[in-house]
């Protein structure tokens, strides 16, 4: 069954599918409608989940051991199957059309992948696949699509603004729906929840200081302590509101958490690393930093960061700007030996 991306929530309502096939090269947009296939199942008692990465070192008959053992913790389980390249060779091609032949009681396959090819649409897999769950494609917004897409984000986060405002965030974002999503949540931490104006909207996404505060991070993730004071004065001095310094931060920090957590379970660096949106030029930063900084060092990080967020909100004495200088310290921190 064929749903489009916006589907997709109204048929989890109804019923879980044995199969999830979520294909694209939009990552934003794919990320959060695994989360939503993931947590409808969780829901429906799917406890156990086991990540599957068909990469170059990949068997698929790891495929079929998983849909054939069940955990001893759970009845119910999920599994998670990466299709970095979108297709799945010969043999993926064999093991998949077998499997969608015969889908196994209590488990849940959900299938990420790459964008499809045209000639893939055809194939006897993908053709067994249609017949046994559900197909979402996702294609780049654009035009109006672009522009209702951004106003139901803005809604979800309580946000209204005119028809001007919206189209001032999208030619500035050009289409990246992560960036998007980073500037709708620097409205909301800066404004509120609330009507906006179009002066609002272009002052935070015109604003060439926000890409000081990636600056800022990139600095952070180098450990260059020199140049994150240099910077986070800069900042401060520019008039830069502390809840984005702050967002960025904690957003950096639990990224971290998230890959050092996938890493754990053996996943695939690289497809971390693009799950994540972690790409090539900052690929080498971010290991730098995962090197540097464990688990207890990140955990440290949040929680210095809620007391700056408290400091910030006037529900705790002290100097927010301070609080902040510590927390990239935190992130600055010597690797142990």
């Amino acid at each position: 069954m064929r749903l489009k991306p916006e589907q997709l929530a109204a048929a989890l309502q109804k019923g879980l599918a044995p199969v999830y096939f979520i294909s694209g090269d939009e990552p934003l947009q794919m990320g959060e409608m695994a989360d939503a296939v993931r947590a409808a199942a969780r829901n429906a008692g799917y406890d156990a989940r086991e990540v599957l990465v068909a990469d170059a070192g990949f068997s698929w008959n790891e495929l079929t051991e998983s849909a054939g053992s069940l955990s001893i913790f759970a009845d119910k389980k999920i599994i998670d199957l990466r299709l970095p390249t979108g297709t799945p060779g010969a043999d993926g091609a064999k093991a998949l059309t077998a499997y969608f032949e015969r889908v196994p009681e209590d488990t849940l396959l959900l299938i990420t992948a790459a964008k499809l090819a045209g000639a893939s649409l055809k194939a006897r897999w993908f053709q067994a696949l249609d017949k046994a769950g559900c197909v979402v494609q996702v294609w780049p917004l654009e035009g109006q699509d672009l522009i209702r897409w951004l106003q139901q984000r803005m809604q979800r986060r309580g946000l209204q603004a005119e028809t001007e405002g919206i189209k001032i965030l999208a030619s500035r974002i050009e289409g990246n729906l992560l960036a998007a999503a980073q500037e709708i949540e620097k409205l909301y931490v800066l404004y509120g929840a609330g009507q906006l104006s179009n002066q609002q909207i272009f002052d935070v996404v015109a604003d060439s200081s926000r890409f000081d505060v990636f600056k800022l991070m990139d600095s952070v993730l180098t450990a260059r302590v020199g140049r994150i004071l240099k910077i986070l004065s800069g900042l401060r001095s520019e008039g830069v509101a502390a809840p984005v310094v702050l967002w960025a931060l904690t957003r950096e920090a639990r990224v971290l958490i998230r890959i050092k957590q996938s890493l754990a379970q053996g996943q695939n660096r690289a497809q971390v690393f693009k799950n994540n949106q972690i790409w090539d030029k900052r690929q080498q930063l971010v290991s730098d930093a995962l090197s540097r900084l464990d688990d207890s060092d990140l955990n440290s990080i949040l929680v210095l960061s809620a007391k700056a967020d408290r400091q910030i909100k006037g529900r705790q004495q002290g100097e927010p700007w301070e609080t902040l200088l510590d927390v990239c310290l935190l992130f600055a921190s010597p690797t142990r030996s």
